[in-house]
């Protein structure tokens, strides 16, 4: 009784285990989908928001949203297309690593362009900003590289396997089209039919002897029939010739 009481225990505590680590798990990824959701919320706003004060303000500060806009734009193309094709090519994996060198590039800029919005010295920021310009376009110029590179790659793949795949399909085409006719095998010979006994022979046959008249048969039969000769049997012996002496 006790030992089923024990094996009772533990399975308990075993489906208790298992129930708080699904539980665990599935607030783990319902946490990880919301906070991806409020992460790509607050790009949007943040988006939306640069693209509003590029539109409406004047000066270093419409030219700082827009500065702010082509970057983050550029970068998360970029990673994107990166992410989206490395599982199936791993030569992307160097791509990736070097993008996120560049990331590390895209992330000060963006937060030092973020920091100049709020700058009040018009004038010195009307100064720094050309040298903010440079590195905007370099750093989005090399995004746009590696994004166009690896878009270039698998177009490439994907010509190379339609261009396989029509090879293939017109050898397959040819093939199906390659019939030949059969034509009827014509019959072999055969003898003809021997004609019936009613029916007249075309054939050439050798002609029967002629029926020999009773008197002339008479005539050629010998008049003494000689006897028939006697047969030997093997135990009998040979007769010796008679002595002359």
């Amino acid at each position: 009784m006790e030992a089923a009481l024990t094996v009772f225990a533990l399975l308990f505590l075993l489906a208790v285990v298992l129930g708080v680590y699904a539980t665990v798990k599935a607030v783990g990824a319902a946490k990880r989908s919301v906070d991806r959701g409020i992460t790509q919320a607050r790009r949007t706003v943040e988006d939306h928001t640069l693209r509003a004060k590029s539109l409406v303000q004047v000066g270093p500060a419409a030219e700082l949203a827009q500065l702010r806009l082509t970057l983050r734009t550029s970068m998360r193309a970029t990673q994107d297309a990166l992410h989206a094709r490395v599982a199936e090519d791993e030569s992307l994996k160097e791509s990736l690593a070097l993008f996120e060198r560049l990331s590390a590039h895209g992330f000060e800029l963006d937060a030092e362009l973020r920091r100049l919005e709020s700058e009040p010295d018009r004038a010195t920021l009307a100064e720094r900003l050309p040298a903010l310009r440079e590195r905007t376009e370099r750093i989005t110029r090399s995004a746009d590289a590696l994004r166009w590179a690896a878009r270039d790659r698998a177009r490439r793949f994907a010509d190379d396997d339609l261009d396989s795949l029509s090879a293939q399909i017109d050898v397959e085409a040819g093939a199906l089209r390659h019939w030949t006719e059969t034509e009827p095998a014509a019959a072999p010979p055969s003898w003809p039919e021997a004609p019936s006994a009613d029916a007249p022979s075309s054939r050439q046959t050798w002609p029967d002897p002629p029926a020999q008249d009773p008197a002339e048969a008479d005539a050629t039969r010998p008049a003494i029939t000689p006897p028939a000769a006697r047969p030997v049997y093997p135990w009998q012996k040979k007769a010796r010739p008679e002595s002359t002496t």
